[in-house]
């Protein structure tokens, strides 16, 4: 008899059910996946690992023999907060896909700010006709904040383009062709260098808040920000003092200290603002597919768990 992987999660119904489409179909031969809500006791029970989406810690509580849950998306700070220390381990999705989305998406908004869209977007709505001076990606440095797998892949990505680019890591790291900094004082001279500046690191207590009103204040003047990490890393606050203020120019923000954007929030209307709803690198569901069923199916064979998050680190 297969065991059974219970799949929890409280995604949107259009996103559970594609996954509840795939995910059968990619492990069939190796498990049956169920969702939560259809385990009897005893399934519950035997349960030694889960396929979770956004869970609800209380639904993975009631798996009380859990080894170790296969996270669907990249980020899992939120299920590292949820689940406790002494719980199963979490296993993040890695997919070479995700840091090939992420560093096209990337490229495409430094594009959208190199070119600068935004005002000739303002123009068009003004019906104003007017040319500005285009500068070579070699004369623009982007600043690449994070590099681990898809940090590294935005900076080659961007570096083949033309762009000069800079990463910047807590810990030291190095690039082919990347000009690294690491540490306080490499932020600094990152974001002081940087006329694009795209944060991709994890959100950990560390980074929480990371780039504040004194980092934005060592910003080179006119510099533009990408964040397509986690929303609590940049403050809100600070940003919008910045972009008032004329210290920045603009910003491409993906994602937010709450999602969805309330309707309240000032950053739907800023003229400085492009808004996106969380879209820069969604999980690809052939190719996680396939990911999830190696790893539940290499566990089955023979016990391996693949490598879990630090919950040190947060990542």
């Amino acid at each position: 008899m297969r065991p059974v992987v219970p799949f929890v999660s409280s995604a949107s119904p259009d996103e559970r059910q594609v996954w509840r489409d795939a995910l059968p179909c990619a492990l069939a031969g190796i498990a049956e996946v169920k969702p939560f809500e259809t385990l009897s006791e005893d399934e519950r029970l035997a349960a030694r690992v889960a396929i979770v989406a956004n869970p609800d810690p209380a639904k993975v509580a009631a798996l009380p023999n859990l080894v170790w849950v296969q996270s669907l998306w990249a980020g899992v700070e939120r299920l590292a907060a949820d689940l406790p220390e002494d719980g199963p381990e979490i296993v993040r999705l890695t997919d070479p896909q995700m840091a090939e989305t992420m560093s096209e998406a990337v490229l495409a908004w430094t594009l959208y700010l190199h070119r600068d869209m935004p005002r000739y977007a303002a123009q068009q709505r003004r019906k104003l006709w007017q040319d500005h001076y285009l500068k070579t990606p070699q004369e623009r440095t982007v600043g690449v904040l994070g590099l681990g797998k898809l940090g590294a892949a935005a900076a080659h990505r961007l570096k083949s383009n033309g762009f000069n680019v800079f990463g910047w890591s807590r810990s030291k790291k190095t690039l082919d062709g990347i000009g690294c900094f690491h540490g306080l004082d490499g932020l600094r001279t990152v974001l002081g260098s940087s006329d694009i500046i795209v944060v991709l690191m994890p959100l950990t207590e560390e980074t929480r808040g990371l780039i504040g009103r004194d980092e934005l204040a060592a910003c080179k003047k006119g510099a533009s920000f990408i964040n397509f990490a986690r929303g609590p890393i940049l403050e809100t606050a600070a940003l919008l003092e910045a972009l008032d203020t004329g210290l920045l120019d603009h910003a491409v923000l993906d994602v937010f200290d709450e999602e969805p954007l309330p309707e309240t929030s000032p950053l739907w209307d800023h003229g400085k603002v492009t808004v996106l709803p969380h879209i820069s690198a969604p999980t690809i569901v052939s190719t996680a597919s396939k990911i999830v069923a190696e790893n539940i199916g290499g566990y089955f064979s023979d016990g391996t768990v693949p490598p879990s998050v630090d919950r040190r680190r947060g990542y």
